[in-house]
């Protein structure tokens, strides 16, 4: 751990944390499936004159195209779209807070799929973090797990959260070849190429379903350029680097910044303030992972 790997891992979930603060603030300007694709079709432009050769006839991409295609799915086309579905009904903090209980999804996603197995020590730590995630679909208030009071923006993240865990599961299993993986704009673009295909076919289906309206003018231009450089490409680029030197274990507690630069920017931007069950719901997450995390 140094200055630089710090930077690196905290500024990805401060971006992470921003795109959902964004998505947030134009949900009535652009419908959220329709938003998530134009963000990776900039991306997509974005990263072209980076890593533009991997589209060669004899590249190598082109025989992984399936796995490629499955990434581009769950990591881009599902969670993404998930997530801005997510924000038409709830709000960034428990958005980001639902989203931390990520590592419990992907435990029980590798056991269940991957044959991974699960340790007591994790299973205590699941404990703790499926807790928080269960306060902040209570608001706070246990009375309202009897009512099922939950918004659908907090199911679309559940849905999300297991998604990206999928994705992430896959990404262990690499058969890519290594000139695909050791270039990150190249492994990047290969999945943006392919999940702004499934974004523009839901994208596609959105409008087809019901009728849609983009209001568009500068305010939408800035989100764009935000949501598609920010969290997509320099997000990306920053975890990659910083997992590559800290290693995912000690990265994992760097992600779970993401409510609190959520909560912070909820209350600066939309004037959204924290509530206590959001610093106990925080509390209770981040302790699961540290519990599920620690070595004997």
């Amino acid at each position: 751990m140094n200055p630089s790997t710090i930077l690196f891992l905290t500024l990805a979930p401060l971006l992470w944390a921003g795109n959902a603060i964004v998505g947030r603030m134009v949900h009535e300007l652009v419908p959220p499936i329709t938003l998530n694709f134009l963000r990776w079709a900039i991306a997509l432009v974005i990263l072209l004159p980076l890593a533009g050769p991997i589209f060669h006839r004899d590249s190598s991409l082109w025989r992984h195209w399936r796995r490629f295609a499955l990434l581009g799915l769950l990591g881009i086309g599902m969670y993404n779209a998930l997530q801005y579905l997510a924000l038409q009904s709830s709000t960034p903090i428990n958005v980001t807070l639902v989203a931390a209980g990520m590592p419990v999804w992907m435990m029980l996603t590798g056991w269940m799929f991957f044959g991974a197995r699960i340790s007591r020590r994790q299973i205590c730590g699941a404990i703790l973090s499926i807790s928080g995630v269960v306060l902040v679909l209570a608001r706070g208030e246990l009375n309202h797990l009897l009512e099922l009071r939950l918004v659908a923006g907090d199911m679309f993240m559940i849905l999300a959260t297991i998604a990206w865990s999928l994705y992430s599961w896959l990404l262990t299993r690499s058969t890519e070849p290594v000139e695909l993986r050791a270039n990150w704009a190249s492994f990047l673009l290969a999945q943006v190429a392919f999940g702004a295909i499934w974004s523009g076919l839901f994208a596609g289906g959105e409008w087809l379903l019901a009728p849609q309206q983009i209001h568009w003018g500068w305010p939408l231009f800035a989100a764009l350029m935000y949501v598609a450089i920010g969290p997509a490409v320099i997000a990306f680029r920053c975890w990659g680097a910083g997992v590559q030197r800290a290693g995912p274990s000690v990265a994992a507690f760097f992600s779970n910044l993401t409510p609190l630069f959520a909560a912070l920017m909820s209350s600066a931007f939309l004037g959204e303030l924290p509530r206590l069950y959001h610093g106990a719901a925080f509390l209770l997450i981040v302790g699961g992972i540290v519990v599920s995390s620690r070595r004997v």
